[in-house]
Parts: C-alpha cells; sequence; structure tokens
C-alpha cells in the first residue's frame, strides 16, 4: 500500500493525540475519527482539520487500513471485534479487555481475518525501558513504583488494570519463567474498585518482585529497580533516565568507604515521544506484515497477570462484619 489509510476510535484526552499524530507521520492519512461525544467531534474537526463521526459504520465507509481503539476499557471488545470482522488492522489501548474471555476473542479475530492486533502499553516504546531492556540480564529482585493523582478517568477499572497493568507487561518481558505465588492487598479511595495496590510476586528464576500502584498519590512517580548480581539499575520513565551501578573491580581496604567503590553509568536513552514511536511501530507491522512489539497474546498474558492480582485481593481482602 502506498498510503495507510489510519482512523481512532474514541478522540478523548488520549485519542485525541492519537490523531494528531497519525497526521504528523510519513506514508499515513488520517482519514477520519469516531466520538459520541459532540465537543470531542467538534475538537478534532476545528484543531485537526479532520473528519468526526458520531458512529464507526461512518468511519469504516471511507475505506480505512488501521485504526486506533481508543474508548473506555469496558467497549474494547466488541469495538475491536466490529473493526477487524470489517478487515481493519487495530491498535487497541491498554488493557486490551476487562476479562480474558473477550481478550481471547479479539485475538483469535484478529487472527481468522489476518489482521495485526497490537496492544497500547506505551511503556514499551519509552527511550529509558528500551536502553534497559538492553541492560538486563537476569534480574533477582525488582521494584516498580508507579503513583499519579486522581485522573477522573480510567476508574472503570482497578488501578491493577488501568496503571499496575503497564509495568506487569515490563516484568514479563524481563522474566518469562513461570509465575509462583502472588500476595497483594488493595484498597479502594474514590472509586468503587482499587485505587492503591501492592503486590508481590515470586518467580520460579528466583526473582522477586514488588510493585506498588496508586492514582490517589499527591506527587507522580514512575520508577523501576532492579538489582542483579553484580549491578543495580535504576530507571526514571518520567525524566527518561537509566543509572546502573556496580561495584568497581579489585579489593576493599579495610578503613575504606565501601561506597567509595560503586561506580555509575548513565545509559544513553533516547527522548523521542513514546506515543509517536508506538503508532509509527504499528504502522510499520501493517505495512511488513510484521508482529507488532506489544500483539494480542503479550496483551492476554499481562491482563491474565493482572486478573490473577485483582481476584487474589478480592478473595482475600476484608470481609464485611456481621
Amino acid at each position: 500500500m502506498s498510503v495507510l489509510r489510519t482512523g481512532v476510535i474514541g478522540v478523548g484526552h488520549l485519542g485525541y493525540h492519537h490523531a494528531r499524530l497519525y497526521g504528523q507521520l510519513d506514508g499515513v492519512e488520517l482519514v477520519g475519527v469516531v466520538d459520541l461525544d459532540a465537543s470531542n467531534r467538534k475538537r478534532a474537526e476545528d484543531e485537526l482539520g479532520v473528519s468526526a463521526y458520531a458512529s464507526i459504520e461512518e468511519l469504516l465507509v471511507q475505506g480505512v487500513d488501521a485504526v486506533s481503539v481508543v474508548t473506555p476499557t469496558m467497549t474494547h471488545a466488541t469495538v475491536v471485534l466490529q473493526v477487524l470482522e470489517a478487515g481493519v488492522h487495530v491498535l487497541v489501548e491498554k488493557p486490551i479487555a476487562p476479562t480474558l474471555e473477550e481478550a481471547e476473542a479479539m485475538v483469535c479475530a484478529a487472527r481468522a481475518n489476518g489482521k495485526r492486533l497490537q496492544v497500547g502499553h506505551i511503556e514499551r516504546f519509552n527511550g529509558a525501558v528500551m536502553a534497559l531492556f538492553d541492560a538486563i540480564k537476569a534480574p533477582r529482585f525488582v521494584e516498580c513504583h508507579r503513583l499519579s493523582p486522581f485522573p477522573g478517568r480510567g476508574t472503570d477499572v482497578s488501578v491493577v488494570l488501568d496503571l499496575m497493568i503497564h509495568d506487569l507487561d515490563i516484568i514479563l518481558t524481563l522474566d518469562r519463567s513461570e509465575l509462583i505465588s502472588i500476595d497483594a492487598v488493595g484498597v479502594p479511595v474514590f472509586s468503587d474498585t482499587e485505587d492503591i495496590a501492592n503486590v508481590r510476586l515470586r518467580f520460579a528464576s528466583g526473582c522477586v518482585m514488588n510493585l506498588t500502584a496508586s492514582r490517589v498519590s499527591v506527587d507522580k512517580m514512575r520508577k523501576i529497580r532492579i538489582f542483579e548480581d553484580n549491578a543495580y539499575v535504576s530507571t526514571d520513565y518520567d525524566a527518561k533516565e537509566v543509572l546502573i551501578y556496580r561495584k568497581k573491580p579489585g579489593e576493599i581496604e579495610d578503613a575504606s568507604n565501601p561506597m567509595a567503590h560503586i561506580e555509575i553509568e548513565a545509559l544513553e536513552v533516547s527522548k523521542d515521544e513514546q506515543l509517536k514511536l508506538e503508532l509509527a511501530s504499528f504502522v510499520e507491522c501493517v505495512r511488513e506484515d510484521k508482529r507488532p512489539v506489544v500483539n494480542g497474546e503479550d496483551g492476554v498474558r499481562a491482563l491474565k497477570l493482572a486478573r490473577d492480582i485483582v481476584n487474589f485481593i478480592e478473595e482475600h481482602g476484608p470481609k464485611e462484619r456481621a
């Protein structure tokens, strides 16, 4: 195909930026967007100069090759299945779906229709994460913190599926051994589901991972710290910074400060806009019929772990008093 014709379904806060960036990619034409909200449609028309529709059918008849689905999680399966069955490639925002049954149906539909299904785990395109993957060999202990103020959106699902799932996708890429145990706790604050959650995971490799996610934090933090046998790697997602701490070779003299024998290396990290990189990768996969960096099966794997964590929290949480 010469020009890839794209669309965006759902142009709220994040979907608007999908549409904006499709319009900046070489060899890509943004054909139109869909949103039920008239004000979102008007904003897209006024600011992006793109046709905006109230229904998916109106977009599909324009002839699109690929779309981003950026609608509420509860609607993902319905929308994605409709688009895949119309013969259109899909990038769906994370989490892939609220249930495993829906997620697996989406993967099967993509396979049956010969279309690419990419899941929007955007942190995979963060320059710091890409540098991190190149640096890590055998993690022994991992600690993740993903904290933010209450967003007012995305709260139709637990913070585990809303925020922590980014880190679950990353740790499942770092350690692909069998998960041995889960211990988790979660607390609802402003929502009907967990707004704060902590989980401790143990893998067959021996690696232990401790993850905390909160959407009711005063301060914002997105960090992952990884300990290996001979190194400690600290990654700041927001600052796009990766620092590796290693013990210098040689013996430590009795009278010296051991910390003086630590050397720090700052890795070179790409500062490119990660959503643009994600969309460009999706376009490349469609053009060249390649496996997405995060395909549907990856999305299902991260969702399964997230659902297992939520189920553990529900089963082991405080019981109502009689």
